[in-house]
Formats: C-alpha cells, sequence, structure tokens
C-alpha cells in the first residue's frame, strides 16, 4: 500500500543520515521503525492482559499480602 510520509525537516535529515550511514533507504529504515513499534506496542499489550489476568485471579492472596 502507498503512502505519503510528510516529516519534519530535522526528523527528515537524522534519517537521511542514518540510511547513509546504514547504506539503505529511507523507505527501509521507516518500515524497520514501523515494524518494531508495532511489535512492541503488541507485546506491551500482551503483557498487561498477563498482568491483569494474573490480577484477577490472585486478588484474593493479593488482598491478603496488603493486610499483613
Amino acid at each position: 500500500m502507498a503512502m505519503t510520509v510528510r516529516l519534519p525537516p530535522e526528523l527528515d535529515s537524522a534519517l537521511e543520515s542514518l540510511a547513509r550511514l546504514r547504506h539503505t533507504s529511507k523507505h527501509a529504515l521507516l518500515i524497520e521503525a514501523a515494524d518494531r513499534f508495532a511489535r512492541q506496542e503488541s507485546k506491551t499489550a500482551r503483557v498487561l492482559a498477563s498482568v491483569d489476568e494474573i490480577t484477577a485471579e490472585y486478588s484474593d492472596l493479593l488482598t491478603r499480602l496488603e493486610d499483613a
């Protein structure tokens, strides 16, 4: 899917420099960054869901520990 991305000049310049250093394109860097972001967000959501499950499962125990 094609899309246009408008970047602030300072970010565009930083990406240009990084792309030159890594011998790649800004396009490739943006795809890599978007992929990392999506994976991180997914991981965060899974961790938070697990915490919610554990909290619900052990709520009585956690309450007793608070009172100890």
